[in-house]
């Protein structure tokens, strides 16, 4: 009989468990620390909704829709507002809204003359790239420096709170590296690819639909806990994996027949396995801090009438970029009142993330002032500090995808899964999730097929 140990109750684990529970699998949940849901954490406090992590999810497969509603949440979705299609980037000491179209790009003011005449040689640029190229000598090959420091610097340190110079296209960035090996080009791929997605029931980043929950995105793995009960133990840290004989494995003094590790990379060294776990120590996660801002909208001189803003490297500010939560969902600040959310650190200035909550903020501030014309303190503040953030898909990662697809094989009944593996996002995250759930579905109905 199946019986699944599953390390970590983040997205990831709980997605898992609650897929295997649903197709009458025994399984348990260990988890080290007293909450669920990992680094997605919801905070409210003086009539503020405050995201300590991710702060949505794009709904860019079926299989996600299909979650929530076995979950009963599909009604507890929230929808981003309209006016959070308005993205902003830093250029010479202004945001300037980002274009939202084709057409609307060439009347842009985010980029030059001559950035827009380099990106018409696009699709007649006929190199391409290889698995050891990083994503900053990709971009300068096929779309020039300008779209490297004013588009993928900034949109890189805002979803990876990476280096583009470090980081690998094709594993960091797969999608980006799959259009140039099949259709030789990003333009010609982005047109011929939105038809084949449509086939696939599959919808573009871009594209994808925006949305938290009501009560914030704790709502999705607070569901998933409550519809797995019992399975799930707090405050039981795994040490060690034991294993007792052929697909067989002891944890925390009980059999099982599978382990998902479902823990972030760099904590997965600490457990004692008959496989090496060791040289996961390599994979890098920065520190980010998160710092969320309450302040009355007449405070800016900016409409803060968007999702957030980017800043470049190359514009020297202190910040990575700030989103404007209350902005994009209804409900996260009180009447009149603006919520910011402002990044700091990340692996191009790691050491600002660590930095006290004072200076943090003083200098944050400053940011505020010189580009959405801020006047005066925040009336609410909350510091969110995470040491090890993100993991890092930098140049070379393929050696811990493969070391994680040779334990696998050499290791029946070991299984990895979670954002160091299938992507960053919180959807990879619970894609992955219901991914490991399903091979072992798979593999349960073959043996089954196979003893009768």
């Amino acid at each position: 009989m199946q019986k699944v140990a599953i390390i970590g109750a983040g997205i990831t684990g709980l997605t898992a468990a609650y897929e295997l529970k649903q197709k009458g699998i025994d399984c348990t949940v260990f988890e080290a620390s007293n909450r669920v849901g990992g680094c997605i954490k919801t905070v409210k406090e003086d009539n503020f909704l405050v995201e300590c992590g991710p702060n949505s999810i794009l709904d860019t497969h079926p299989d996600l829709g299909k979650l929530f509603a076995r979950l009963g949440i599909e009604g507890n979705k929230l929808p981003a507002k309209a006016e959070s299609k308005n993205r902003f980037i830093v250029r010479d000491g202004k945001p300037i809204a980002l274009p939202t179209s084709p057409s609307s790009f060439f009347f842009s003011d985010a980029f030059s003359a001559r950035a827009k005449l380099r990106l018409m040689r696009e699709p007649f640029i006929r190199s391409k790239s290889n698995e050891h190229e990083s994503l900053a000598d990709f971009v300068v090959r096929r779309l020039g420096q300008e779209f490297l420091d004013y588009a993928i610097n900034p949109f890189v340190s805002g979803v990876y709170a990476g280096d583009p110079a470090k980081l690998s296209t094709c594993h960091a960035f797969p999608k980006l590296y799959a259009l140039e090996q099949k259709y030789g080009s990003l333009i010609k791929g982005a047109i011929k690819g939105a038809k084949e997605r449509k086939q696939r029931q599959e919808v573009a980043s871009k594209d994808a639909h925006m949305f938290t929950f009501d009560d914030g995105m704790e709502v999705l793995p607070n569901q998933l806990a409550a519809k797995l009960g019992d399975a799930i133990r707090l405050n039981t840290p795994v040490t060690g994996i034991q294993m007792l004989d052929k697909g067989k494995w002891m944890v925390c003094h009980e059999e099982f027949t599978d382990v998902v590790i479902a823990i972030p990379a760099h904590a997965q060294t600490e457990l004692n396995a008959p496989f090496d776990l060791e040289m996961f120590s390599e994979i890098h996660y920065p520190p980010v801090a998160s710092l969320s801002l309450g302040f009355g909208l007449n405070q800016f001189m900016h409409a803060l009438n968007g999702f957030g803003m980017l800043i470049p490297k190359i514009e020297n500010r202190f910040s990575l970029g700030a989103l404007f939560p209350s902005s994009i969902f209804a409900g996260r600040a009180p009447g009149g009142m603006a919520l910011l959310t402002v990044f700091i650190g990340g692996s191009q200035s790691p050491e600002r993330a660590l930095l006290d909550q004072d200076e943090l903020l003083a200098q944050t501030l400053k940011d505020l002032q010189d580009l959405l014309g801020l006047d005066g303190q925040p009336e609410y503040q909350r510091l969110s500090v995470w040491p090890k953030a993100i993991p890092q898909y930098v140049v070379g990662y393929e050696k811990f995808l493969n070391h994680m697809t040779q334990v696998e094989a050499d290791f029946e009944g070991i299984h990895f899964a979670g954002h160091y593996r299938d992507g960053i996002s919180v959807s990879n995250s619970i894609l992955s999730g219901i991914g490991v759930a399903k091979r072992m579905i798979q593999t349960t109905s073959t043996h089954s097929h196979q003893e009768r």
